[in-house]
């Protein structure tokens, strides 16, 4: 029996909630909140098997609700969401908090339940088998290509998107020494009196890019390489503790499927974008990959990646779902096979086994791949099904995929 919390500030919404789930032989509905306050309190006392949250609510919103309970008593969370811009960002801020899955709101409301039914109470059934755990964040040395000891988990910073050239800590562990430059008057984007910012450097004037570029094959090594990431169920979350970390001189670029529909896909893109150093977008049709770029798939869109006259260029398109995905993780590995000993594959946490045939060839094409080790897994399907099929050339736990990452670039 899946007992399960609901927390929403409408009583309309836990009563419709409430009868749903109460017809199903499995589930039994422990209590309701009305508020985020209200679901913590319940969760903690109750110790249910899942939570559905909606977003917003009085008294303590959704998210930090969530994180809240991410911290004391670590539950699966199904989300409600709205279809709009707000809550597509909501809903991506809550799935990196920890979150399992999320629903939306057919016509931004949830009163014709019809529409969802059956999707809700896959996603809440499948929420329950899902690993979550508390993650707490200490600070670390940044990741650069040539510092690549291992490292512990980074908190996210936030992108200074004003400037390209950004100066961290010497291997000597002390802060590059400032550059003279004429005093400006406080305003946007002047934040002196941040310790972040005074510990990556103080901010030097600003340059037309925001950052650098890095010429493919003028680098030395990983020039030449591309880095293919494939996602599914706690996959937001996973990126963010991989791309985070992903150092801005990253000779080569990177591209990612996350089952995801369309309109989330941008959120989460722009939302990693601000907390890493490399640049992060949501993948265009002929998008050129450029070095220090990370570039997600839009959801309802397979992404392919094609050679073109010394680039690599992106191809987007809505072919049939394949293994009733889409964008699949499958289509792109396919597609960056024959990249052989320059690709480095990654496959992280997920269910079902999508990437598992894409990552065949890949390796009988001579390239490298890392899985995401089971104890870190939201859902160890997709990575168990590479690591079973004798797959994977490295086992790493998400806190050390992106150092696994830069290591297999250098090579």
């Amino acid at each position: 029996m899946i007992r399960v919390v609901i927390a929403d500030d409408s009583a309309f919404m836990r009563k419709v909630l409430t009868d749903l789930f109460t017809k199903q032989p499995d589930f039994e509905v422990a209590a309701t909140a009305a508020n985020g306050k209200d679901a913590i309190d319940k969760v903690v006392e109750l110790q249910p098997d899942l939570v559905t949250m909606d977003v917003n609510m009085p008294v303590m919103d959704g998210l930090n609700a969530l994180a809240v309970i991410m911290e004391k008593r670590p539950t699966p969370v199904v989300m409600l969401s709205s279809l709009t811009q707000q809550g597509t960002e909501a809903t991506v801020r809550a799935l990196s908090l920890g979150a399992v899955d999320f629903v939306s709101k057919a016509g931004g409301s949830i009163s014709k339940l019809d529409a969802i039914e059956d999707e809700l109470l896959e996603k809440c059934r499948n929420a329950v088998k899902a690993r979550v755990r508390k993650i707490t964040y200490v600070p670390q040395k940044k990741i650069t290509m040539e510092t690549t000891a291992a490292s512990k988990p980074a908190p996210p910073v936030m992108k200074r998107v004003e400037l390209p050239v950004r100066q961290g800590l010497k291997l000597g562990g002390t802060a590059t020494p400032p550059t003279p430059q004429k005093e400006q008057p406080a305003g946007f984007g002047i934040r002196r009196n941040n310790p972040l910012l005074q510990v990556r450097g103080r901010p030097q004037p600003p340059a037309p890019n925001k950052v650098t570029p890095v010429v493919m094959g003028s680098t030395g090594n990983g020039a030449n390489k591309l880095v293919a990431i494939g996602t599914s169920t706690g996959g937001p979350q996973a990126l963010q503790q991989v791309i985070t970390r992903l150092p801005a001189d990253l000779p080569c670029g990177v591209v990612v499927v996350q089952h995801m529909p369309a309109g989330f896909t941008k959120a989460l893109a722009d939302r990693l974008d601000t907390i890493s150093q490399v640049s992060v977008k949501e993948a265009e049709d002929g998008d050129v990959i450029q070095p220090g770029h990370v570039y997600i798939a839009p959801g309802s869109h397979h992404l392919k990646v094609r050679d073109d006259g010394g680039s690599r260029k992106i191809t987007l398109n809505q072919d049939p779902p394949v293994g009733n995905h889409r964008p699949a993780v499958n289509v792109m590995y396919d597609s960056v096979a024959p990249i052989g000993k320059n690709l480095v594959a990654v496959i992280m946490t997920g269910m079902g086994c999508d990437g598992c045939e894409g990552m065949k060839k890949i390796k009988a094409s001579g390239g490298y791949s890392i899985a995401q080790d089971e104890p870190t897994c939201v859902v160890y399907g997709m990575p168990k099904a590479v690591v079973e099929a004798g797959l994977a050339d490295e086992v790493k736990p998400i806190e050390s995929i992106a150092q696994a990452i830069v290591e297999a670039v250098k090579r």
